[in-house]
């Protein structure tokens, strides 16, 4: 029993020690990952283009180092929260008291420091995060400019003849609209002339049914005006063959 109850002692030892290992480690990895990231932030705000030109030629090392020291101090967290949860089960483990005061004062401590220090590196984090993006952002921004400016002559030649282009194609879409409009009146007019043309065939068609009297008499003087013309037809062509043949005898 005592044999049991000492090597669970240990045991818990050895939790406690690799605990505040952990903790010391933890603690002096946020310092410098906070002055990284502080210095990360002066150098950012203070940008001008020589020192964005330096930056860009030494391949963004700060970047690497603060990327290489968030996964290392991830991991620790995941170490120390790994021998925080063994602590947990040491105090459940039957045959402990859980009543042990200054067991379980220990244990609310470390997880204490635990949450503390997630806390700080979550947020030293995420500063640095956003200050990369924004720095990102500005950068690309201000490439945008200087391929701007470097190429700001052929731009200009180029705006000009897009103009012109444009200029062109709306002279164009004006005359094309003028003459749909002139094609669109002229078939106004003439769908109006069709309608009144119509209107006087039907007036005269229902006039002539109204009065046979004198549709007969109109058909009559059309036969006798045909007639007419056939007879004067005929004597011209009679006095026009009797002087050929007195002409010619």
């Amino acid at each position: 029993m005592s044999t049991n109850m000492a090597t669970s002692s240990n045991y818990w030892e050895d939790l406690r020690k690799q605990a505040r290992q952990l903790e010391n480690e933890l603690d002096l990895k946020l310092v410098s990952f906070s002055k990284l990231c502080t210095n990360y932030s002066s150098s950012s705000s203070n940008w001008d283009q020589r020192k964005r030109d330096s930056r860009a030629d030494s391949g963004s090392t700060q970047d690497n180092v603060l990327v290489a020291m968030t996964t290392e101090l991830e991991q620790l967290l995941a170490n120390l929260t790994a021998v925080n949860d063994k602590m947990i089960e040491y105090t459940n483990t039957p045959g402990v008291s859980s009543h042990n005061a200054a067991l379980m004062h220990t244990l609310q401590r470390h997880r204490d420091i635990l949450q503390d220090y997630t806390h700080e590196f979550h947020k030293t984090k995420n500063n640095f995060f956003s200050l990369r993006e924004r720095e990102d952002l500005l950068g690309s921004v201000h490439r945008d400019i200087e391929s701007y400016k470097s190429s700001s002559g052929v731009n200009n030649r180029k705006t000009e003849l897009f103009l012109k282009e444009h200029e062109h194609l709306r002279n164009s879409d004006r005359l094309i609209d003028n003459a749909i409009s002139i094609a669109m009146a002229t078939k106004e007019n003439i769908t109006f002339q069709r309608g009144m043309l119509k209107s006087i065939q039907t007036r005269v068609t229902t006039l002539a049914n109204r009065f046979p009297a004198i549709n007969s008499l109109i058909q009559k003087i059309n036969l006798r005006k045909r007639r007419d013309s056939l007879i004067l037809g005929g004597v011209i062509g009679v006095c026009t063959i009797l002087l050929l043949l007195y002409t010619f005898h």
